[in-house]
């Protein structure tokens, strides 16, 4: 019986056969040829004339040369100037930095990777540290806002209620069939905005962005998916542009039942290595999502395990400043959610290895409080789940000024997506018994964070050893200039993801966070920590996102999670090797 496609015509012969892990054979050899070999810009049939200008996987704009324009019907459908990449690249950040507000700045770029990816992902690459607030936070999140306004296309996967019983179907009119990573959101949290619901997209479309320029993830590889039960928000029910289902959001049986046909589709359609990263779930459903399928399918959670791992790197790196031991230190934590539980048990993890004492008692170091004060054990009963191993025994304490007076931490931490929170008597008293306090305001975007870098240090006397969520400029004070670090998730998830898919795992462990994070703190120098930094730049992030990498695939392959034999002898130069370019290809 001959195969068929979906409009009826014959199956061809090289049209790509699945493998037997879910992936497909790579039968034209382009993501195994090295640059200077000539690939065929295939689509069902070999792309060409007006076809191939509107493909953006294979697009080079002025970037074709004579023998291309001739070969692929391009005569007359360009200009006749040939440009190289370099300076089409030099063009469109001049372009880009004429616009005065962020969003417009969003949506250049985003129009970019729409229409030429290759000079997306270069551009990106080359100006990680000008276009990564422009990509991500904190202008994604005003780009979520406004989503139903700017949407021009689509992008990524949407499946609604109205796919219930037809998710494998859906799943399957993705043109790419060898999917390594995903990126889900269903919109309820992003990030410290509150309910977007459809219009989160924009979240796992910046994540995978990142996973490719930072981590070196092929695009290709890359599949954003929102799934939109409804939304709480009002203002977007009656929004007449809004893009996604104009009802309340489903919950309870409806809505686990529409996420395990999912996660069941994913592994039946892109086998068992597929990565599925949950973002900006709201904590109810993260902790219940992530303890239901971290045993049975590859996930990975960035906003409970990414943070918690790019914000120990930083406390690591900071106890070269202190010149002190992790397990020496007390912790106060602003916001009990699924970053800051996340973020404690992480470290709790770290405390536990160094000191070779049990979890229970290095949780003991670190106090959480959440709406209602400080958790501690008279609480217990009324506590959700996850925050239960932060009931310590204490009074009770009503606010953050009194909880850090009373436990007297060395390192604050703020998870709380409350702006000004951490007020000048809360930055005064921490400094007071503290020669350097470490000071981690952490929600996102910037106006939700518990404080700004310029208040950090000014209230401190320019004590603090300050980083934030997102990026705040350097600070004056008192003749001296202040760096402030970024504890950006971006820092670890790329290279984490990198590390999963050139080992092959097949679960992801603990141990595999705790080795992402040393390999971060790792790359801090000691030039870094001269300039109150406790994280390198992102100049060089795909340097860190490599050893990252590096340190995540050997983690996998000792704990006996890796599927991909035999082990490589050089596990960064693996990763470095396996990482995706943005430079132009030479067609036939």
């Amino acid at each position: 019986m001959t195969s068929t496609l979906k409009d009826g015509k014959p199956v061809p012969e090289n049209y790509p056969k699945h493998c037997a892990d879910g992936g497909v054979e790579d039968l034209y050899g382009e993501d195994r040829a090295s640059e200077d070999q000539l690939v065929t810009p295939w689509t069902f049939s070999v792309a060409s004339g007006y076809n191939l200008l509107r493909d953006p996987q294979y697009n080079k704009g002025l970037a074709f040369n004579e023998k291309e324009r001739d070969a692929h019907y391009l005569r007359g459908l360009l200009p006749p100037a040939i440009l190289s990449q370099a300076l089409q690249e030099k063009k469109l950040i001049q372009s880009i930095r004429q616009y005065q507000l962020p969003l417009q700045k969003y949506m250049a770029v985003m129009d970019l990777q729409a229409r030429n990816e290759r000079l997306f992902y270069k551009l990106l690459i080359d100006n990680v540290e000008e276009l990564l607030p422009i990509v991500y936070t904190p202008t994604v999140g005003e780009a979520c806002q406004k989503f139903g306004s700017i949407f021009r296309r689509p992008q990524g996967l949407y499946i609604s209620l109205k796919e219930k019983g037809k998710i494998l179907e859906v799943l399957k009119n993705w043109p790419e069939r060898s999917i390594q990573v995903i990126v889900v959101t269903d919109g309820e949290r992003i990030l410290g905005l509150g309910d977007l619901g459809c219009q989160g997209m924009g979240i796992p479309v910046g994540k995978l962005a990142l996973y490719t320029a930072l981590g070196g993830v092929r695009p290709s590889a890359c599949l954003p998916i929102t799934i939109d039960v409804g939304t709480n928000n009002e203002e977007l029910l009656k929004d007449e542009f809004y893009i996604g289902l104009r009802q309340r959001r489903a919950t309870g049986q409806e809505y686990y039942e529409l996420l395990d046909e999912f996660m069941s589709a994913v592994k039946k359609n892109y086998g068992e290595k597929v990565l599925t990263q949950y973002e900006d779930f709201a904590n109810h459903n993260a902790f219940e999502l992530l303890a239901k399928y971290r045993t049975t399918h590859l996930v990975f959670n960035d906003d409970i395990q990414g943070t918690a791992a790019v914000v120990l790197a930083g406390v690591v790196a900071a106890m070269k400043l202190l010149r002190g031991n992790l397990a020496d230190q007390r912790f106060v934590f602003l916001g009990a959610g699924e970053a800051g539980t996340g973020i404690a048990e992480l470290i709790a993890h770290e405390i536990a290895k160094q000191a070779k004492a049990p979890i229970e008692e290095t949780r003991k170091k670190i106090w959480l409080v959440d709406s209602k004060g400080l958790i501690v054990s008279s609480r217990k009963e009324s506590l959700q789940r996850f925050k239960q191993p932060w009931a310590h025994d204490h009074e009770p304490v009503k606010d953050l000024l009194s909880a850090v007076k009373v436990i007297k931490p060395t390192i604050l931490v703020g998870t709380s997506g409350v702006g000004k929170t951490f007020t000048k008597e809360v930055i005064e008293a921490v400094s007071s018994f503290n020669q350097k306090p470490i000071i981690l305001a952490l929600s996102n975007p910037t106006t939700q964070s518990e404080c700004t870098a310029e208040e950090a240090y000014t209230w401190s006397k320019g004590q603090a050893i300050f980083a934030s969520g997102s990026p705040f400029d350097p600070v004056e004070h008192n003749g001296k200039t202040f760096v402030p670090g970024q504890s950006n998730n971006a820092y670890i998830f790329p290279g984490f993801g990198l590390g999963v898919v050139i080992s092959g795992a097949i679960r992801v462990h603990d141990e595999m966070l705790l080795a992402a994070s040393e390999a971060l703190a790792g790359q801090v120098t000691q030039e870094h920590l001269d300039k109150g930094l406790i994280y390198p730049p992102f100049s060089a992030i795909r340097k860190i996102s490599a050893h990252i990498a590096a340190n995540v695939a050997a983690k996998a392959y000792d704990l006996g999670l890796a599927t991909r034999l035999p082990r490589p002898m050089d596990l960064v130069k693996c990763a470095e090797g396996s990482m995706y370019s943005p430079l132009y290809r030479n067609y036939r």
